[in-house]
Order: structure tokens, then C-alpha cells, then sequence
């Protein structure tokens, strides 16, 4: 009974509810697309706020500059890492299985109106406009655009500031935005409550709008996708054992409400806020988790860096087109470029794949138009990669700057520490921040007045 009260079993019964309307009910699987969208929109509404208060907080109480530009530093080697070694998986995988062998399909033949649509007339930055946007053109505009890299440079420059101040505004400040993350977190936990209604929305709609038929017209490249991401997972899940002692499957097991949501939602964004809590809760310093995970979401793409090696294979070998050596090389340097600037940017995918095309030559660009059938039922994959990859940077991060406390990560992955023990700290440490700020509200009015 208490396991059908739980989250994760209402959101697996959600997304199966939604596969059966939408197969069941198309059209009305169709419509309940605003399902689905308005509750990520909930969510994305709250994690501008919530990225500053948690790098804030993570800064000040560091309080050393150079602790968060070796954290920086050392999480953007781990994803350049990473994200390489997740492109060549998908090119490997691509010559290996060839998906695309034999299908002979004539370019002149492929309506490409629909990238258009998908792309909505969008374009992937350059590499130096992408780092000039990191810069907001104001404070304010970075959280009204919800641009994550533009709210993680204002943060840690607010932070670095508020560390840097020696007088007793530093300790109120990081008292008010402490009290503030907390009542974020509780409007999360509110908003968490309408999660089944958001994964069945999206499922019917996805189910609904795109058909099961897709599936077996493009079975072996949705085959190859997975199989190349589960290897890459097993590698992920090795390093992470070797360098921090995670244990991959238990970490599955401690976040499996938010992976269900994650995969039936198609977002990974919709559970950053509350992957960035159970991370802190599992022994990463909360300034790392506050660094890492928002960087990730930009630089970390292994699940799309995958797809996007192994699909570009697929259409050229759809096409009739044997790549040379050279022609792959060029297109895993493109991809290593284009695939850090497609966070946010719609229809990003079919973008970075049709630079990659026009960047090798070997085939039309139209030709990108082919998975357009097959590119929604890659989002599972590219999901659940993406953000197991960001949770396993974040330990090695953590692990490597000696923030990450392994003894209560072990305790809390294998459940000796339980869920409403997380829960009882949590309301430990909120009552203890209350009291500590009355005590310093008392001390400031019974000081006498200086003339």
C-alpha cells in the first residue's frame, strides 16, 4: 500500500496510462500535449532562482576563489572526456551495426519541410557568440530568459562577492537566501505533486502524435542507439566505481522516482531542482552539485552526443554514401563544436546535424529530414544518458576536490539511511537555520545603541 502511494509507482502508472490512451485514442492522445508542457513549465520556472541561491550559498560558505575555478576547470575536462568518448561509441556502434545499410534512399525524394518546422528557424551559436552570451545583457534578463549559464555567471559572482565581505551583512544575506532555497524547495515539492498528470500528458501526446508504426520503420537504428548508450552507461558506471566508489545501480534505485519523470516527461530539466537535492543529500558539497549539474546541462549532452555521431552515419549510409575515415573524423570534431551550444535552442538535434552534413559534403543536407520519424523515440535514450552522466560528474568532482563525503553516500545509496531520515534532517537543519536567525534578530535588538 505504501509502495502505490509513492511517486515512482504513480508516474509508472501514469506514463503506461498514456501509452494505452494514445495508442488506444491517437487524437486524443494528441491533445493532452498542454498536460505535459505545463507542468515542465512549472518546473523550468523555478530553477533560474533555484541555480543562484544553491551556487550562492555553496560559494559563501567556501569562501575560496580558487576552490571554484578548480571545480570549473576540472568539470569541464570531465565532460570534454566524456562527451568524446560517447561520440566515438556512436560512430563505432554506427559502422559496426550499419542501420542504415541497404534502405537506398534518393535524397531528391525527401520532403525537408519539416526541419524547418522542427527548428522553428533557429541556428546553433558559433563558438564565440556562445561564449559572449554566457555574459547577460542584465541581471535581470538572465532570469527572465531562464538562461542557465548567464544565471551561473551572475551567482558565482555574487557569491565570490558575498564570501569575499567581512561584515555582518554577509551573514544575513546568506541567511535570507538559505530561508528562500528552502521555500523554493517546498514549492517544488508542491508543484511534484502533479507529476503523474505531466508524464501521462506527454506520453498519450508523444504516443498519440508520432505512432507506434515508427518504431519498426527505423527498429535498428533506435537498437543501435540504445545498445551504443547502455555501453556507454556500463563505462560511466565502471569509472564512477573506480574513482568515487559508486554504486551505479543503487544510485539508479535512490533516484528512480525522478528517472521515471525525467523519461516520461522527454525533459531532464524538469528534475534538475530535485536531483540537485538528493545529490546534496548523497555527501556532494552543495557547491560542487551548484557548479556541475546547470554546467552539464550544456556541456555534458553524452546521450545526444551519441545519437548524433551514430545518426549522422545512419543518413549517409541511408543514402548510399561509405564515409572515408577522414569524412568521420571531420564529422566527431564538428559534433565535439556544435553539441555544446544546443542546450535551449529548438530543434537543436536536426541543427548540429545538418552543420555536421554541410561541414563532411558527402551528402545532401536534406537528407537529415529522414529521422524526423524516429528522432522523438530517441528521447528516452538521450534523457536518461544525459543525466546520468551529469549525477556521475558531479561525484567525481566532488571526489577529486575532497567534497564528496563517500561514507554517507554509501549509507545513503544502500538505504541505510532512509528516505524519511533524509526527511527528518532536512526539517532538523530548517528548524536550527529559524532558530539561529531569531537568536542573531535578538542579539541585534538587545545591542545597545551606538551615538
Amino acid at each position: 500500500m505504501t509502495f502505490m502511494k509513492s511517486l515512482f509507482f504513480q508516474i509508472i502508472a501514469a506514463v503506461i496510462i498514456g501509452i494505452g490512451v494514445g495508442i488506444l485514442w491517437p487524437d486524443l492522445g494528441s491533445l493532452l500535449q498542454p498536460l505535459g508542457t505545463g507542468f515542465i513549465k512549472l518546473i523550468k520556472m523555478l530553477i533560474a532562482p533555484l541555480i543562484f541561491m544553491v551556487i550562492v550559498t555553496g560559494i559563501a560558505k567556501m569562501g575560496d576563489l580558487k576552490s571554484v575555478g578548480r571545480i570549473g576547470l576540472k568539470a569541464i575536462l570531465w565532460f570534454e572526456l566524456a562527451t568524446t568518448v560517447a561520440l566515438v561509441l556512436g560512430l563505432c556502434t554506427a559502422n559496426l551495426l550499419r542501420p542504415g545499410a541497404g534502405m537506398n534512399v534518393d535524397p531528391a525524394t525527401i520532403d525537408a519541410s519539416g526541419i524547418e518546422a522542427k527548428t522553428k528557424g533557429s541556428e546553433l551559436p558559433h563558438t564565440v557568440d556562445f561564449i559572449m552570451n554566457i555574459i547577460p545583457t542584465s541581471v535581470v534578463d538572465a532570469f527572465a530568459q531562464n538562461a542557465l549559464l548567464q544565471v551561473l555567471l551572475v551567482a558565482c559572482m555574487f557569491g565570490v562577492a558575498l564570501a569575499a565581505t567581512e561584515s555582518k551583512a554577509k551573514e544575513n544575506v546568506l541567511n535570507l537566501v538559505e530561508q528562500l532555497l528552502g521555500i523554493v524547495f517546498r514549492m517544488i515539492g508542491y508543484i511534484m505533486k502533479l507529476a503523474p498528470v505531466g508524464a501521462f500528458g506527454a506520453m498519450a501526446y508523444t504516443v498519440g502524435a508520432y505512432g507506434a508504426s515508427t518504431l519498426s520503420s527505423f527498429g535498428l537504428l533506435i537498437l543501435a542507439c540504445y545498445g551504443a548508450a547502455l555501453l556507454f552507461l556500463l563505462l560511466l558506471a565502471l569509472a564512477a566505481w573506480w574513482i568515487t566508489g559508486l554504486n551505479f545501480m543503487q544510485f539508479v534505485r535512490y533516484t528512480r522516482s525522478e528517472v521515471m519523470l525525467a523519461i516520461g516527461t522527454g525533459s531532464s530539466e524538469v528534475v534538475m531542482p530535485r536531483m540537485m537535492d538528493k545529490l546534496t543529500k548523497a555527501g556532494c558539497d552543495r557547491a560542487v552539485v551548484g557548479l556541475v549539474v546547470p554546467t552539464g546541462y550544456s556541456f555534458n549532452l553524452d546521450g545526444a552526443s551519441i545519437y548524433l555521431s551514430l545518426a549522422t552515419v545512419f543518413v549517409a549510409q541511408a543514402v548510399g554514401i561509405d564515409l572515408t575515415l577522414g569524412q568521420e573524423i571531420t564529422i566527431l570534431l564538428v559534433l565535439m563544436l556544435s553539441s555544446k551550444g544546443m542546450a535551449g535552442v529548438p530543434g537543436s538535434a536536426f541543427l548540429a546535424l545538418s552543420a555536421t552534413a554541410a561541414a563532411v559534403n558527402a551528402f545532401p543536407v536534406a537528407a537529415v529530414a529522414l529521422l524526423l520519424g524516429a528522432d522523438r523515440f530517441m528521447d528516452t535514450m538521450r534523457v536518461f544518458t544525459n543525466l546520468m552522466g551529469n549525477c556521475v560528474a558531479t561525484f567525481v568532482v566532488a571526489r577529486w576536490e575532497g567534497l564528496l563525503d563517500q561514507k554517507r553516500m554509501r549509507a545513503v545509496l544502500s538505504g541505510e539511511i532512509s528516505a524519511a531520515e533524509l526527511e527528518a534532517e532536512e526539517k532538523a537543519e530548517r528548524s536550527a537555520l529559524k532558530l539561529n536567525l531569531r537568536e542573531k534578530q535578538s542579539q541585534s535588538l538587545a545591542a545597545p545603541e551606538v551615538l
